[in-house]
C-alpha cells in the first residue's frame, strides 16, 4: 500500500486529520498505536542486535504511547529495557495512557537517565507535531545523549525537529534511524531536519491509502511521478526544429562563462537548438568557445524585438553573468510572453522594481520560472523571507503566488512551487552540487524543458531532479562542465 504514498508529503496538521478520519471510519486507534510501537521495536532489534540495553524515552503524548508499546515488545523479546518519562505517566490520556498501563516495566523520570556504554536510545519524546521549543529536561537529556555518542532511533521524527518546517527547536536528537508512519513529513526532507533523521523508514500501520490521499495537500517529493507524464514531449527521435529553440543571453566580455554553461546544459538536456545571445563586445570570446551552440549578436531592445519576430525561438534563459540593471529588466519584460527562466542577475535587477515584473507575468500568458538561492530570495521577496513562522515550502508557495511565477527555491532541500500552491521538495541532490556554475547548469536544463513544451512547474521540477541525478553521476570531484556531461536522460 505504501507504494501509492511513497511520493506524498503530509504536514503534521494533515496527519492529525488523517488519524481522526481513521478513527471516525471505525479503525481502532490503539491498534494503530500498537502497530507503530511494534514497528519501532522491530527496527531496534534489526539494527542494533548487539545493544546491551534499550533505553526508551517516552513523552507526554501519543509519541510516548508508541514508546511504551515498543518498550513492552522489546522486553517480551528478552531485551534489557529501561523506560524514562518526561512528565507524570499518570497524567497521560487516551491510547497513550492505555499503552503505559500495559507496559510491565517501571518508569523513571527523564532527568534520571544517565547514558551508559552499550545503550541504544529510542526517542519517543515528541513526534512530528512539535511546534515549540523543547522543555529544559528534554534539552538536557538530548545534550547528554549527544555527548555520550549514544545511537538513537527516533519515533516519527527526532525530538526537537519541527515536522512542518524542519527547523530545530533549540536542540534535537541526531538519529541513526527514524521510523515514521504512513507518509513522510516536511521535516524529514527540509534542512536541517533532514540530516537529523538518519536513515528514514516509512511504515504502514494500517490506515487505508484512500484516507491519506484524500487529506493530503498538493505537496510531494520530487520524483518522476510528479512530472513523468509530460516527459513524452521530450522525444529524442523527433526533428530538431520540433524540440524547441532556446535562447540564452550572455553578459559582457568578462562575464560570458555562466551563460555558456547554461547554453551547453540546455543543449545536453534536449533542446533542439540553442542560441547564445551576445553583445558585440563579447562575440569574439563567445565564438571561440562554441561549437553546436549557435551565436547571435543582440545589442539592445530593438535587436531583441527583431529576433522575437521568429516565433520558433520559444524559450529563454536570462541572468547568468548578464549584469544587473536596466538592460536586464528591459529584456526580461520583453521575454515574459514566451517561456523565460529568470536567474541570478536577472532576478536581482528587479529587487527594487518587482511590481512590473510580477504584473507582466500575471498578464502575459507566458511561462516564467525564477530560480533564487537564499540570498536572491531574500532580496526579491524580503517580507516573505523575514517571516520566521513560514517553512521553506510555505515561503516558496507564497513567493509563487505573489509573483505569478514558478519558484525554484534552491538549496540542499530545493523546493519547486507553482502559483496554484502545488509544490515538490527535492531529495536527490548530493552535497557536491554546491560548486561554481552548478546553478547556471540548472537554469539551462529548465530552459531546455520549457523549449520542448513542458509546463513551467513540470519543467522546473524535472530539471531539479535531473540536476541532482547528474551530480550523483559526476561524483565528488565534479565541476559544472562535468555536471553537464552527466545529465541523465529523462525516465
Amino acid at each position: 500500500m505504501l507504494d501509492a504514498l511513497q511520493n506524498v508529503l503530509v504536514t503534521p496538521a494533515e496527519m492529525t486529520a488523517i488519524d481522526k478520519a481513521a478513527a471516525d471510519s471505525g479503525i481502532d486507534s490503539f491498534t494503530l498505536m500498537r502497530s507503530a510501537g511494534m514497528a519501532v521495536s522491530a527496527a531496534a532489534l534489526r539494527l542494533f542486535p548487539e545493544a546491551l540495553r534499550f533505553v526508551v524515552l517516552c513523552g507526554p503524548g501519543n509519541n510516548g504511547g508508541d514508546g511504551y508499546v515498543a518498550a513492552s515488545a522489546l522486553a517480551d523479546g528478552g531485551a534489557d529495557v529501561a523506560v524514562f518519562a518526561l512528565g507524570k505517566p499518570e497524567a497521560l490520556k487516551g491510547d497513550a495512557a492505555r499503552a503505559q498501563r500495559a507496559c510491565p516495566l517501571s518508569v523513571q523520570p527523564l532527568i534520571a537517565y544517565e547514558p551508559q556504554v552499550g545503550d541504544v536510545v529510542i526517542d519517543a519524546l515528541f513526534g512530528a507535531g512539535l511546534a515549540r521549543d523543547l522543555p529544559e529536561e528534554a534539552y538536557e537529556t538530548i545534550e547528554r545523549v549527544s555527548e555520550g555518542r549514544i545511537p538513537v532511533i527516533a519515533v516519527d521524527l527526532p525530538s526537537g525537529v519541527d515536522g512542518r518546517t524542519g527547523e530545530v527547536r533549540g536542540t534535537s536528537f541526531t538519529a541513526a534511524h527514524t521510523v515514521t508512519f504512513m507518509a513522510r513529513k516536511p521535516g524529514h526532507l527540509l534542512m536541517p531536519g533532514r540530516v537529523r533523521c538518519g536513515a528514514l523508514e516509512v511504515f504502514d500501520i494500517g490506515i487505508p491509502a484512500r484516507l491519506v490521499s484524500e487529506r493530503a495537500g498538493d505537496l510531494r517529493i520530487n520524483t518522476p511521478a510528479a512530472w513523468g507524464s509530460h516527459a513524452s514531449a521530450l522525444d529524442p527521435a523527433t526533428h530538431k526544429y520540433r524540440r524547441g529553440h532556446l535562447g540564452v543571453l550572455s553578459g559582457g566580455s568578462l562575464s560570458t562563462g555562466a551563460a555558456r554553461l547554461s547554453a551547453a546544459a540546455g543543449l545536453a538536456a534536449g533542446a533542439g537548438l540553442v542560441t547564445l545571445v551576445s553583445p558585440a563586445e563579447a562575440l569574439a570570446v563567445n565564438a571561440s568557445h562554441l561549437t553546436a551552440v549557435m551565436l547571435r549578436e543582440i545589442r539592445d531592445t530593438e535587436d531583441l524585438a527583431t529576433w522575437l519576430k521568429d516565433k520558433r525561438v520559444n524559450a529563454f534563459v536570462l541572468g547568468p553573468g548578464f549584469g544587473v540593471g536596466k538592460k536586464a529588466r528591459d529584456f526580461a519584460l520583453m521575454l515574459c510572453d514566451r517561456a523565460l527562466v529568470l536567474d541570478a542577475d536577472g532576478m536581482t535587477s528587479f529587487e527594487k522594481a518587482r511590481a512590473e515584473l510580477f504584473e507582466r507575468a500575471a498578464n502575459s500568458g507566458g511561462r516564467l520560472v525564477m530560480t533564487p538561492h537564499e540570498g536572491e530570495f531574500a532580496r526579491l521577496f524580503p517580507e516573505i523571507a523575514a517571516d520566521a513562522a513560514l517553512s521553506k515550502i510555505e515561503k516558496a508557495q507564497a513567493a509563487a503566488r505573489l509573483s505569478h511565477a514558478v519558484i525554484v527555491y534552491k538549496g540542499p532541500d530545493t523546493v519547486v512551487a507553482a502559483p496554484s500552491g502545488r509544490a515538490v521538495v527535492n531529495a536527490n541532490a548530493p552535497p557536491s552540487l554546491a560548486t561554481a556554475g552548478s546553478g547556471d547548469v540548472l537554469a539551462g536544463i529548465v530552459g531546455a524543458h520549457l523549449a520542448q513544451g513542458m509546463p513551467a512547474f513540470e519543467a522546473a521540477a524535472a530539471a531539479v531532479w535531473r540536476h541532482g541525478e547528474a551530480g550523483t553521476r559526476a561524483g565528488r570531484g565534479m565541476t559544472a562542465e562535468t555536471l553537464i556531461e552527466n545529465i541523465p536522460p529523462l525516465p
